[in-house]
């Protein structure tokens, strides 16, 4: 799977991690920055990650900011962009069964690198269920469109 991964200063380290993961699971890694722990603006990588998802070159996307927050907050600015912020298993399960979220949030404040993974993965795995949640989804889809 195609994933595109962006994190701001306050999530580099945890992206790293996180991308390396990806890359030994099998996936093929996006990294849309940023490159450091310098500053950044979390707004400009959320922003490279939803793109990638809404154009179609990523199947899914990961954001890494201090609480995650912001990024979800700027990547559900971009049309066609579900995301999510990433609190416990069973949450980020039902974000993709029930909301068919495409981007999930991390934030690295809050989140270890072994949770990190483990929300990762069933983010990944975890398919949408569809029936009743289809409807629900087309409604976010309009209010998108409004």
């Amino acid at each position: 799977m195609n994933i595109a991964i962006g994190a701001d200063h306050a999530g580099f380290v945890l992206k790293q991690e996180v991308a390396e993961s990806l890359r030994q699971a099998g996936h093929t890694v996006i990294d849309e920055g940023t490159d450091s722990t310098a500053p950044a603006d979390y707004p400009d990588y959320a922003a490279a990650v939803g793109r990638a998802v809404a154009g179609g070159l990523a199947e899914r996307g990961i954001l890494v900011c201090g609480t995650g927050v912001g990024m979800a907050i700027a990547a559900n600015k971009i049309h066609g962009v579900r995301a999510a912020l990433a609190v416990n298993p069973e949450e980020v399960q039902l974000t993709r069964q029930h909301n068919d979220a495409n981007v999930l949030a991390l934030g690295a404040r809050y989140t270890s690198p072994g949770r990190a993974n483990q929300f990762v993965k069933l983010f990944l795995e975890t398919a949408f269920e569809g029936g009743r949640h289809e409807r629900r989804v087309s409604k976010i889809m309009q209010l998108e469109r409004e």
